[in-house]
């Protein structure tokens, strides 16, 4: 499959990658560690509910994140995890009925979470990687991880999920440099590296609306509140990109690679923001 063809990729794709809230527990509102500063309702520990988290394990306020400025609640994506863990490593079990077995639970669903992430990028690989070599390895690493997020509890706590990471990380990677190689062709790059933040590209509010950023190697960079309108992100690696506040309108992100939804949300956009098939418009961005 091309890169170009992309946008004939079928959903179900990502269908368990996608956050149902309605099967999960509330565990992002309880597991995660909290900070007001980082756009939480409050600072809370680890394990703490939220203010927020209703007995059905429903957000009191999940309709009007937004206009409480409530940044961190509407970025965070579990991929999926979340109802993973809720119903089918603990079988529909939730955190109240068997309070001895929350804090595994919890344990669980952190790193239910990061195998859920590195599976929608892995995913997203397989649907771009034109070399068949690399197609195979990206065919087996995601069975493997698959076959990771179907262990039992003590198995799961038990992963050594750095080293796996290392190995997604290597094949992703290897997808990047070849999908940017090709949508360089006949172009001349204008993004400048020159500055940089523990190596990471430090855009921090920099006008890019007339920097050529196709095939732009974008992996981690600090993006927040640039300026990207109009701008052709074609082809660049945006994994782990900070795009808070980053105005994206009429930007366009078809045809991006590793971008997430809460990279998204966390972005200003509007009806002109074109974006990848796996990804939705948020509901607050402009018309």
């Amino acid at each position: 499959m091309t890169y170009q063809n992309r946008a004939n990729v079928d959903k179900k794709l990502y269908k368990n990658l996608r956050v149902d809230c309605e099967k999960c527990f509330g565990f992002c509102c309880i597991a995660l560690y909290f900070s007001a500063s980082e756009g939480f309702p409050t600072d809370k520990e680890a394990g703490k509910p939220c203010i927020n988290l209703q007995p059905n394990f429903s957000c009191a306020i999940h309709k009007n994140l937004r206009e409480k400025g409530l940044k961190g609640c509407t970025a965070y994506d579990c991929f999926g995890a979340g109802q993973k863990v809720a119903q089918v490593t603990y079988g529909g079990q939730d955190w109240k009925q068997d309070q001895d077995s929350a804090k595994q639970m919890f344990e669980v669903f952190l790193i239910m979470r990061q195998l859920h992430e590195m599976l929608w990028y892995l995913t997203e690989a397989l649907t771009i990687q034109t070399n068949s070599t690399i197609q195979d390895e990206l065919s087996y690493m995601v069975s493997e991880t698959e076959r990771l997020t179907d262990l039992n509890t003590n198995s799961i706590i038990g992963l050594d999920v750095a080293a796996h990471r290392e190995k997604v990380n290597s094949l992703l990677q290897q997808t990047s440099e070849l999908v940017r190689t090709k949508a360089r062709i006949g172009q001349k790059n204008t993004l400048k590296r020159k500055k940089t933040i523990a190596g990471r590209l430090d855009c921090f509010g920099a006008d890019l609306r007339k920097t050529n950023l196709r095939g732009a190697d974008l992996r981690g960079a600090f993006l927040i509140a640039a300026d990207l309108r109009g701008a052709d992100v074609s082809g660049a690696d945006l994994i782990g990109a900070d795009l808070r506040d980053a105005n994206i309108r009429g930007a366009n992100l078809t045809d991006s690679m590793f971008i997430t939804q809460s990279q998204i949300n966390t972005a200003n956009g509007d009806s002109n923001t074109k974006l990848p098939i796996s990804l939705a418009r948020p509901r607050y961005w402009d018309k």
